[in-house]
This record gives C-alpha cells, sequence and structure tokens, in this order.
C-alpha cells in the first residue's frame, strides 16, 4: 500500500536541471523523483543514462545506436557527467527534504533491446549476455541508490522505477535484429520474472500495450506503471488480482504533451471507473492507485510538464478526500 498520491515519470523538457527539480519536489511531494532531461543529447537519453551505471561494461555510440565497448569512452563519460551534475542539482534543491524518492532506470529487457554486443547482434540475442547485463545493472543501480541516500540523508525510502517499454515486445518475439531485417526470439516468462526479482521491490513502468501484469504479479514486484489510456477492459481480472496482491498501480491519466487539462473530477475519472468495475472498497482506492501524467513529459513545454504534474496532485485529492462520492458520479 503507498500514500503516495501523485508523481512523474521520469523525463522533462529543457536542459536546466536544477528548475526541474524544483517543479518535481513543489508539485509532487508525496513521491518526488530524480528528473531526467533527454533534450541534452547523447548519454541523457534513457538508454544511454542507465548504461553510464552498468559495472564493468562499457559502451559506446556508433551509427546504429549504443554498443559494448572494450573501455570507457567519451560517451560513456558524458552520460556519467549529466548523472553527477543531476545529482549535485537534486542535492541542492532537496537537502532539506525528508520522504520517500523515485528512481528511473531503463530496465533490463529494453536495455537489452537496444545495446549492440560489440561484433554482432543486440544483446538481446545471447541468454549469457543479458545475465551479464542484469548483473551489471542490479549491482550499479545498488550503488547508484546507495550513492543518493549518502547525498540526501532525509530519504526515508528509495522507489525504484525500471523502464520497460520494451517488454510486449521482448515476450511477443517482436524486438528488431540488429540488421532490422529480422526478429528476435520471445524470451520466456520466467526468465524475465527471475531478472526482476534482482532489483529492489521494484515499480516496472511500461508505456506500449499489452503489459504482463500477471508476469509482474509473480515476480513480485511493488507496482505497475501504465499509460491508462492503453488499458482494455481485458485488462481488469489481471489488474483485481494485482490489487488483491496490495500492489500498487501508477495510472497514467493526463497527457504527456501540451493539450487543455480537464479539471480535477474529469483527470480522475480512469481511477474511479476502474475501482468501480473492480468492486473494491473505495477506501483503499487512494491507497493503491496513483496517478501520474500518461508517459514521460520530454514532449512538453516547460508550462505544461509543472501544469501536468499539478493536476495529477488535485485529482489524487479527489481520489482521497470524497472516493465514495466519486463512485457514485465517475
Amino acid at each position: 500500500m503507498s500514500t503516495w498520491e501523485a508523481t512523474g515519470l521520469g523525463s522533462h523538457p529543457g536542459e536546466d536541471h536544477l528548475e526541474a527539480a524544483r517543479i518535481v519536489f513543489g508539485e509532487v511531494p508525496g513521491l518526488p523523483y530524480l528528473p531526467e532531461l533527454p533534450a541534452r543529447g547523447v548519454g541523457a537519453d534513457m538508454v544511454g543514462r542507465t548504461a553510464g551505471l552498468l559495472v564493468d561494461l562499457p559502451v559506446e555510440v556508433q551509427p546504429s545506436g549504443w554498443r559494448l565497448s572494450d573501455r570507457p569512452g567519451r560517451d560513456h563519460h558524458r552520460a556519467v557527467d549529466h548523472l553527477r551534475r543531476d545529482l549535485d542539482g537534486l542535492e541542492e534543491v532537496a537537502h532539506d527534504y525528508a520522504g520517500p524518492l523515485k528512481l528511473q532506470v531503463c530496465g533490463p529487457w529494453t536495455l537489452a533491446g537496444s545495446i549492440e554486443l560489440k561484433f554482432g547482434d543486440k544483446m538481446l540475442s545471447d541468454p549469457g549476455a543479458v545475465r551479464d547485463l542484469t548483473a551489471s545493472l542490479a549491482q550499479g543501480v545498488a550503488d547508484h541508490c546507495a550513492e543518493v541516500r549518502r547525498r540526501l540523508p532525509g530519504v526515508t525510502e528509495i522507489v525504484l522505477q525500471l523502464d520497460e517499454p520494451g517488454l510486449p515486445g521482448v515476450l511477443a518475439g517482436t524486438v528488431p535484429t540488429a540488421s532490422g531485417f529480422g526478429r528476435l526470439a520471445a524470451v520466456e516468462e520466467w526468465r524475465v520474472e527471475e531478472s526482476l526479482r534482482l532489483f529492489p521491490e521494484p515499480v516496472v513502468h511500461c508505456c506500449a500495450p499489452g503489459v504482463p501484469f500477471d508476469l509482474l504479479r509473480r515476480a513480485g514486484v511493488r507496482g505497475v506503471s501504465v499509460d491508462g489510456a492503453l488499458l482494455r477492459r481485458r485488462d481488469e481480472e489481471a489488474l483485481g488480482e494485482l490489487f488483491e496482491a496490495g500492489m500498487t498501480l501508477l495510472l497514467g491519466v493526463v497527457p504527456g504533451r501540451d493539450t487543455r487539462l480537464a479539471d480535477a473530477g474529469v483527470v480522475a475519472r480512469p481511477a474511479v471507473g476502474l475501482w468501480r468495475r473492480l468492486g473494491f472498497a473505495p477506501d483503499r482506492l487512494a491507497e493503491q492507485v496513483v496517478l501520474t501524467p500518461a508517459c514521460g513529459l520530454a514532449g512538453a513545454s516547460p508550462a505544461y510538464a509543472r501544469a501536468a504534474l499539478a493536476a495529477c496532485r488535485k485529482a489524487a485529492q479527489v481520489l482521497r478526500d470524497d472516493p465514495a462520492a466519486g463512485m457514485e458520479t465517475g
């Protein structure tokens, strides 16, 4: 169960990491997070940023994308430098913060489908390489969390978000080979479950259709983060089992790009409607559903990014303050 209310998914527009951090801590104080600014270029993107955390697996950028390399080079150092500056900024903005903090990294399966071996296909094509990558990532994430705790001693818990937009394709066997002419073999569900257990109670974020809810529940993740617009009625039985298991759903309820935002009651309606159809007690709604933008905010304007987080927080107050009324009108 959580009392997080609302949060964001990670990415923000622009290149000012201090301003992004101030917005996050101002608008979603219940579960603030370390913002990501991919507009800064190589090493600030989701894959490069996470690759910079890997232990003993240096990477570089080739025309085809990220690839393993023999030794850390310019691209690797750039990713490490971006993250170090972000942590310096986080420390400046949140030096006296006390409470939970969310950190986001690219999950092992999306990462394996994005990074190429030194001489060959993507890491996803080689089960041994995937095991090495997952172990390296788990160690790098542990080191990253430990550094954040040293910098911000008031943090009461770190919530780890694994970004896995590629996971449905990994399971379905639709990830293209490095050449683009073929598809990599589907990965067995037990391998994915096994890998996720190496991370400390993660929240798995997947903004693609076909989120494998049952697999994630079996893997013992803490929560699942999805785009509410992609949910289908056929997902609801699996969601009900997720809630029965005490897990948290981070539900994307406002677009990630600039648009006119509705009032709090309308923004809250997808969560209210889902909860009512599942038949759970109204007072559990705010404990198990956290409202977020539908995906990252990198493609939004800075003003909209702030407004989107504020809209999620206001809608979360509707879930908390009067869930029964929401059930009747939602």
